[in-house]
């Protein structure tokens, strides 16, 4: 009975901490790009315009626009492409489809051929993959999974991958902007608040990367940080020559 018992403890921490995150890249990949992106990217086009000697009313426009500009431009972007990539999948599946349709056998036969590669006794992969593919809806998400490489029942969503992207890139590129809708009249407190940000970012990213969280915010403020110093530079340097 103490066996017994053990074992199916042993089977139940194996099943609760044996879980996967999810990396297909439905929201995660398109909001932690929009957030860094709407951070940088506005960071550094606000810091561009103050390096001018332009007025705070400027500065501000000129964070709301990038703001709304850059929110809409991700969100196309991340719809065309997660739905192309889609339609790119589709048509691949119908042609596994057909292929399946047509030449039963042939498939099977390929599938079996793929398992005994893999180090399955010959003739046992022949007996699963005749198994497996009587059903053909199974066989082409099997298939699709053996030769493709993806799951046709987890394709990412290209309106979650637009939201997704939209709200995030708003939420990053609102932090530059903040502190001069509070009543800022200088650049250092947006500055700072970015940079906050980005380490913030960075150090959230690492949570479900299982990188150091330290090492990962430290990267993105390094990166964020020069983004803005080069075109604040560049910003004074073209104010100077313009004026």
């Amino acid at each position: 009975m103490a066996i017994i018992e053990t074992e199916a403890t042993l089977h139940e921490a194996h099943r609760d901490n044996h879980t996967h995150r999810d990396v297909n890249g439905g929201w995660l990949r398109p909001a932690v790009f929009g957030a860094m992106d709407g951070l940088v990217s506005n960071l550094a086009l606000m810091t561009g315009v103050a390096g001018g000697a332009v007025s705070q009313q400027t500065i501000v426009i000129t964070g709301l626009a990038g703001l709304a500009a850059g929110a809409f431009s991700m969100a196309a972007g991340e719809y065309t492409s997660v739905a192309s990539q889609r339609e790119l999948v589709q048509a691949e599946l119908d042609v596994e489809r057909r292929e399946l349709r047509k030449h039963p056998k042939d498939e099977e036969k390929e599938l079996a051929e793929l398992y005994a590669s893999r180090g399955v006794e010959p003739e046992l992969a022949r007996e699963v993959a005749r198994q497996l593919s009587r059903d053909p809806e199974q066989a082409l998400e099997i298939h699709a999974r053996e030769e493709l490489g993806i799951d046709p029942g987890d394709l990412p969503s290209p309106t979650v991958a637009a939201v997704s992207s939209f709200g995030a890139f708003a939420l990053g590129a609102l932090l530059p902007v903040l502190p001069y809708l509070l009543g800022a009249t200088s650049l250092w407190p947006a500055l700072l608040l970015a940079l906050v940000g980005l380490f913030a970012c960075g150090a959230v990213v690492a949570k479900v990367t299982a990188r150091s969280w330290w090492f990962s915010g430290l990267r993105q403020l390094a990166l964020g940080g020069a983004a803005a110093g080069v075109t604040y530079a560049l910003g004074s340097l073209f104010g100077t020559a313009v004026g």
